[in-house]
């Protein structure tokens, strides 16, 4: 018996036979013309127009405000086009849709049912290229040495500094709720990995507890950041890589967690 409702995510029309055919739950997000067919992010109450800023957090806000209660399983989880969760041979290659259809995530296991959420494997921050560290970020490299010599110096909040604006987490943890403030400044300064993706699978009743938490804090945010117009993408995602943080600190506080491998293949690219 089917105990998890998993929403796929894609820009593309075309996928939706193929989202189908996984039995998932087929998102429609950006400006391409969906059909009834798929679910999008411009149900009447939404803030699909966030979208180039927000990410895959557009539709999150439509099921937080509409669509929650039409979720009929215990379990609910989020992939996309291209990434997916492999309960199996997670390293070996993907050559046919069958293949993946085989291999993704359909159900929950029952030695995962004592679980509440599962994140991503996790990615370190502190292991890219010394000549990438250099390069992004000179100044701080210089005045402090010690992320030269020290893996563990090179942070979470580091990591943002480089890649999304220096200082820009800092100010955004300012505007998190008295709750969660101190202890999300503590994970991302102790922390050298996070789950990436914006991908999480949760029993249904952490779900909106979790979209409670994140979308206040992500419109305060936007009194800072704005929605620039800007070529560098690593800025204006800005919100999509503030929650991207969020969730592998939320979820591991709140919830019994364990993670599980998400496979890179675009459904683009398999018959």
């Amino acid at each position: 018996m089917k105990n998890i409702t998993m929403f796929c995510l894609t820009l593309n029309p075309d996928h939706l036979s193929k989202i189908k055919r996984l039995d998932y739950v087929p998102v429609g997000l950006g400006p391409a013309n969906f059909s009834n067919e798929w679910l999008t992010d411009k149900s009447k109450n939404n803030i699909s127009e966030k979208n180039p800023f927000y990410g895959e957090y557009t539709f999150h806000y439509s099921i937080w405000k509409e669509m929650y209660e039409n979720i009929k399983t215990d379990w609910v989880g989020f992939c996309q086009y291209r990434k997916f969760w492999f309960t199996r041979d997670a390293e070996k290659s993907v050559d046919s849709f069958e293949d993946l259809n085989s291999r993704v995530l359909k159900k929950i296991p029952e030695k995962i049912e004592s679980f509440e959420s599962i994140l991503g494997d996790p990615f370190y921050v502190n292991q890219f290229r010394f000549k990438k560290f250099i390069k992004r970020n000179l100044v701080t490299m210089v005045k402090n040495p010690s992320l030269l010599l020290f893996k563990n110096k090179r942070n979470i909040n580091f990591h943002f500094d480089m890649w999304h604006g220096k200082g820009n987490l800092n100010k955004a943890i300012e505007m998190l709720d008295e709750r969660e403030k101190n202890d999300f400044k503590i994970f991302v300064n102790k922390n050298v990995s996070f789950n990436p993706h914006n991908m999480f699978v949760c029993k249904k009743e952490f779900l909106l507890r979790y979209y409670d938490s994140v979308f206040p804090w992500l419109e305060k945010c936007e009194k800072i950041f704005g929605f620039p117009d800007a070529n560098n993408y690593g800025l204006k995602r800005i919100y999509g890589f503030l929650a991207e943080r969020y969730i592998s600190y939320w979820f591991k506080k709140y919830t019994n967690h364990r993670t599980m491998p998400i496979f890179f293949k675009d459904l683009t690219n398999l018959n």
